[in-house]
């Protein structure tokens, strides 16, 4: 089983080496792969050194499956090369999740829809995976009419040089490298992306056709709004549910906890739930603040917490992974 790593030194993809070593992958063969740069540098994976290799050589040595995550457009180059190889692609960037023959793949949700046929498989975006997760129960069993979503994202969704920044400005550094448009310690910014024409961001429009894709029904209204928080270790959201049949919550609470991948914190007799911190470095998803909501018939609000590098981006690549090995899929 040969598994190349593409974009094997960026945040994702070095928590991608992280956790297919921590959950003992069944590889034989590892391939890092990254930019011209990078190219001869090594790095070590359970103890042996590995040399990085560019994407022709890569493509060459043909892996069974290539785990991206690279951005958009080095996907939508690169992608198509290595399955015309024989390589099954899962691929972290936007580049493919909305196209109608690919899958958007997690697996609690929907992994069942994969086949031999699927070269080029979809990572969705961070904050849809955590969400989805939770939705999916709630949907099979009480039935989504709609979903009101407000994310509190951590900056290492953007990437290093967000981090750079807060922990610069957290110092007193100013001139420092800027991702954002704005200081993001001690702030709140609500854009993530680009705006559309509707006045949404790309993040929210993401969030809202995603979810329909995966869940398979384009009947779930969805709203978004999407928020940059000064805060490492996972994503926060608020979400607000409306079901077509009514719940009890001590049943809904159970069904949640039941849930593989899901861990339940929910105890304000005790202030236990769910925060960033304690779902760093973690692959559950976290759910807590489970009340009803008492302004709408047969709905309730949850607080779901995950780490985004890991459940919302690595994790759930690997667990692609490691389905279609179990189903000799690749």
């Amino acid at each position: 089983m040969k598994i190349a790593v593409v974009g094997a030194t960026g945040l994702v993809g070095t928590v991608m080496l992280k956790v297919l070593e921590e959950r003992n992958f069944p590889l034989t063969e590892l391939i890092p792969v990254a930019s011209e740069k990078s190219v001869g540098k090594e790095i070590t994976f359970k103890g042996k050194k590995y040399a990085i290799v560019n994407m022709d050589t890569a493509i060459s040595m043909r892996p069974d499956i290539a785990l991206f995550s690279a951005g958009g457009s080095t996907s939508l180059e690169h992608a198509p090369r290595f399955a015309e190889a024989g390589t099954t692609v899962i691929d972290n960037s936007s580049a493919w999740r909305m196209d109608p023959t690919k899958k958007l793949v997690v697996p609690e949700v929907n992994a069942h829809e994969l086949s031999l046929d699927d070269k080029i498989i979809a990572n969705p975006n961070c904050s849809t995976i955590q969400m989805v997760v939770a939705l999916k129960p709630l949907h099979d069993k009480y039935k989504i009419k709609r979903v009101v979503v407000s994310t509190y994202q951590s900056v290492t969704g953007t990437g290093v040089k967000a981090v750079e920044q807060m922990m610069n400005e957290r110092k007193g550094i100013t001139d420092g490298p800027m991702a954002y448009a704005y200081p993001i310690d001690l702030n709140v910014i609500p854009q993530i992306d680009v705006f559309e024409a509707n006045g949404y961001t790309k993040e929210e429009m993401k969030m809202i056709n995603e979810t329909r894709k995966i869940m398979s029904d384009d009947s779930i209204r969805l709203t978004a709004t999407t928020v940059r928080i000064p805060v490492m270790g996972g994503h926060s959201e608020s979400v607000n549910i409306e079901f077509e049949n009514d719940f009890d919550v001590i049943e809904l609470r159970e069904l949640l906890a039941n849930t593989p991948g899901i861990v339940v914190v929910d105890d304000i007799a005790n202030l236990k739930y769910p925060m960033p911190k304690d779902a760093h470095e973690r692959d559950e998803v976290f759910v807590g603040r489970i009340r009803r909501d008492e302004s709408m018939p047969n709905s309730v609000n949850l607080w779901i917490v995950a780490d985004n590098l890991r459940k919302g981006a690595a994790t759930n690549a690997v667990q692609i992974a490691e389905y279609l090995v179990s189903k000799d899929l690749v």
